[in-house]
């Protein structure tokens, strides 16, 4: 029993001890808001809100890398329908879903640039996009974040092939 007890002891220290060491990774719940710059049906998806996640590879450089997912939901519409020069129907946006990865540079610790592109999942489209940004931490932990983002979805339609711009702004707290 002495033995047992003794394990249990030394085993709850030993995650006590785990338990303060500095995380490898730093991950960001997202809300925000994207307004719509250039598109062919501007006025069917003038502004959108969505949810995201953003993780941060905690490394002892001022580069990290960096992943990030997020959804947008367009919900303004001006009923106007919009076709392209031979008479096909171009569609709405409705939604855009982004699976961006990249890298981050932290030139100090309240402040960041980073630039990803990846995937984006934008009208039934699967499309190339970047997204470089600016962020700044609200405290010295880190534990909340605001950024502004430029988003560029190249090559939006099959025969306008012009890009979807946009910009972001968005808050996000830190969750792990």
């Amino acid at each position: 029993m002495k033995i047992f007890t003794a394990i249990l002891l030394w085993m709850f220290s030993l995650i006590q001890v785990y338990g303060q060491s500095q995380r490898n990774i730093s991950t960001y719940i997202l809300a925000q808001y994207t307004k719509t710059i250039r598109d062919a049906t501007l006025g069917n998806n003038p502004w959108g809100i969505g949810l995201g996640f953003q993780s941060f590879l905690n490394n002892k450089t001022k580069f990290k890398p960096t992943i990030e997912l997020t959804g947008d939901i367009y919900l303004h519409d001006d009923k106007v329908f919009r076709s392209d020069s031979t008479g096909t129907a171009l569609k709405d946006v409705g939604g855009m879903t982004n699976l961006f990865i990249g890298s981050s540079f932290n030139p100090t610790k309240n402040m960041y640039v980073s630039f990803v592109a990846g995937p984006s999942f934008l009208g039934g489209q699967t499309l190339l996009g970047i997204k470089p940004s600016f962020g700044i931490y609200f405290s010295k932990k880190q534990i909340l974040n605001g950024k502004i983002s430029f988003i560029n979805i190249f090559n939006r339609g099959k025969i306008i092939k012009e890009n979807f711009t946009s910009w972001s702004i968005s808050f996000g707290v830190k969750i792990f």
